[in-house]
């Protein structure tokens, strides 16, 4: 009976495989970027191309495991409800209500440890904020918003 329970998960593992997921980066102008806009300093920038645009942008790089579902699946989920509450790339088609309410939660979400997220960086541990460089993005993302 294990045998053949075994044998239908390695069958349904592999029929899995064969629904991949869509790895779009719309294109997007240069010129709408929340980094090409507000130009921050070159260790701004760096932490949040590294923690925060491979799912908050369209710049987002799929790596070796999104060609294995399930977890294919998962991350494209991720990246889309990501993408859907905010996306880096697009900064300029916000409002300034909005763009001020955006700040304001990144500056939240880092300083609670909520960004980036634990299953992110179980897979990417050089995104993980350092106390050092959660202030650093909270300051900044506040003085944008002054």
């Amino acid at each position: 009976m294990i045998k053949k329970i075994l044998i239908a998960l390695v069958v349904l593992f592999v029929i899995i495989q064969f629904f991949r997921i869509e790895k779009n980066n719309p294109v997007s102008a240069i010129e709408a970027d929340f980094i090409e806009i507000y130009q921050p300093p070159a260790e701004i920038t760096a932490i949040l191309k590294t923690s925060c645009y491979d799912c908050h942008s369209n710049q987002v790089n799929y790596p070796w495991y999104t060609n294995i579902a399930p977890v294919s699946w998962f991350v494209k989920d991720h990246v889309n409800e990501a993408r859907e509450y905010f996306n880096f790339s697009e900064w300029s088609a916000m409002t300034t209500k909005r763009q001020y309410h955006i700040l304001e939660e990144c500056s939240e979400e880092v300083e609670e440890g909520e960004m980036p997220l634990t299953s992110y960086l179980l897979m990417h541990s050089e995104a993980d904020l350092s106390h050092d460089k959660k202030e650093t993005l909270e300051h900044y993302f506040n003085s944008l918003r002054k």
